[in-house]
């Protein structure tokens, strides 16, 4: 870890105790920063909360004392990227021109392992660990690791101090963390795709998801590489302008694209035959794609094309993501449980040759699911709705045609009688289209009782 001297003796509010805000405060301590840490919630009984107090920590809980800013002068509010920019600490902060950034922008800048970054609205965390894996299995030859980490689950700060030169870090960024980040510097960065109506109650725009986006690139230079999706053109046009780093593109179908998905195997525009398809685990073109923007950073790291075919030809899905439960009866049964919006059921949905008993709902964010019917319409045999959009997404599966509509309240319900509509050799897929908060606190617990769920099938 390098030992930077930005934050010695500086005065640091952290707002937030997730595992980032937790991780963000140890790694703050080792760099010499005096730390005081805000959450809403009552942390009197939090064991992390105990711990930094022990370090000397300043804790407030259970409030956002707005009053401390008139008292005392903050050299940075490292905030936690779920919490919104008007949340009142933060509004407080930025009046008063406190810098305002994340645990990547600390954490990224005092890494010794060179990082690549990815981010998008969909695919990053298959994109992420696909490219984990072929960097891993390339750098082991050599004694050096590739390490996984950002939004995927694993704090930066975590690894950071034992992350030598040897190694990588292959870092998942989403749109909230890259809002506050300044300078960092990836030596390879991709977008996989970015959607219309994704985290628009926090970004208020599509404008301004897409710069929260392009962030990524921002201090990116001509010795650094950026993978762009060449099928998104107008996405890809705000790239172009934005990045000054060399720039390579992954397609499904275009050929002039530096990466494509061919026939029978995924290729490079030198007529290179990178990886036969049939060989890759996870289902579908959307899955196909992500292993393009992998394949390109992981050759662009020094990767060839033995750690590729390596990687993706044992690579069986990531948690939550089309991830092949089990299957039962000779139903094979996916738990895509981060489908947390309209896009990404999109792209679960066309995965299978295999009739589709569909298990969708969740949060009412106001949007309606009329995109959806012609995928219903092809894939979908019988569909079972529960949570608040349930009548919503009725709506659109009548549209469609499909006869076998059944509506309950919560996922429990759901999962038996998806198991009743069910054939032999069909495909039982949960794709909620929706995020989890009306019912669950995160996509993860909520594929976890899912997979729960599933497996008291086979106790009955």
């Amino acid at each position: 870890m390098k030992k930077i001297k930005t934050y010695e003796n500086k005065n640091i509010l952290i707002l937030g105790l997730g595992k980032s805000g937790f991780s963000v405060a140890k790694l703050l301590l080792k760099l010499g920063a005096k730390l005081t840490l805000n959450d809403k919630k009552d942390l009197s009984n939090d064991d992390r909360a105990a711990e930094l107090d022990k370090l000397s920590v300043r804790i407030i809980s259970g409030y956002h004392p707005v009053e401390i800013f008139d008292k005392e002068k903050f050299d940075y509010l490292v905030k936690n990227p779920g919490i919104p920019y008007e949340n009142p600490m933060v509004e407080k902060a930025l009046k008063l021109n406190i810098p305002v950034i994340t645990e990547p922008e600390i954490a990224l800048n005092v890494s010794e392992a060179p990082y690549v970054c990815v981010t998008g609205s969909n695919g990053k965390t298959t994109t992420v660990m696909l490219t984990q894996r072929i960097m891993d299995h390339h750098l082991s030859k050599n004694g050096g690791h590739a390490y996984a980490v950002g939004n995927i689950g694993v704090p930066i700060s975590e690894v950071v101090e034992k992350a030598t030169d040897k190694d990588l870090l292959v870092v998942e960024m989403s749109s909230f963390q890259l809002l506050g980040v300044t300078d960092i510097k990836p030596k390879v960065a991709a977008i996989v795709d970015i959607y219309n109506n994704v985290h628009l109650d926090y970004h208020k725009t599509f404008d301004n998801y897409v710069e929260a986006k392009l962030r990524i690139t921002q201090s990116q230079d001509q010795n650094d590489y950026f993978i762009a999706n060449f099928d998104q053109k107008n996405i890809l046009d705000r790239e172009l302008k934005k990045t000054k780093a060399k720039v390579q593109t992954f397609s499904e179908t275009d050929k002039t694209a530096d990466y494509f998905i061919g026939d029978e195997y995924l290729e490079s525009k030198d007529d290179h035959q990178i990886m036969k398809i049939s060989d890759i685990k996870i289902p579908g073109i959307h899955n196909q794609q992500n292993c393009l923007v992998a394949i390109a950073i992981s050759k662009l790291m020094g990767a060839d094309d033995s750690d590729i075919q390596y990687a993706l030809s044992t690579f069986t899905g990531a948690t939550h993501r089309l991830q092949y439960v089990m299957t039962y009866n000779d139903r094979k049964i996916y738990n895509d449980s981060k489908s947390t919006n309209i896009e990404a059921a999109t792209v679960a949905i066309p995965s299978f040759k295999e009739p589709e008993v569909l298990i969708a709902g969740g949060l009412d964010r106001g949007f309606m699911f009329d995109s959806l019917v012609p995928l219903f319409k092809k894939y979908v045999k019988s569909i079972v709705l529960y949570g608040e959009t349930k009548y919503l997404l009725a709506d659109a599966a009548r549209k469609a045609g499909i006869k076998d509509i059944v509506i309950v309240n919560t996922l429990q319900e759901a999962v038996p009688r998806a198991y009743e509509l069910s054939e032999a050799g069909d495909v039982i897929l949960f794709s909620p289209a929706c995020a989890s908060w009306d019912q669950f606190n995160t996509f993860e617990e909520r594929g976890d009782f899912f997979v729960k769920f599933i497996k008291e099938l086979k106790t009955k």
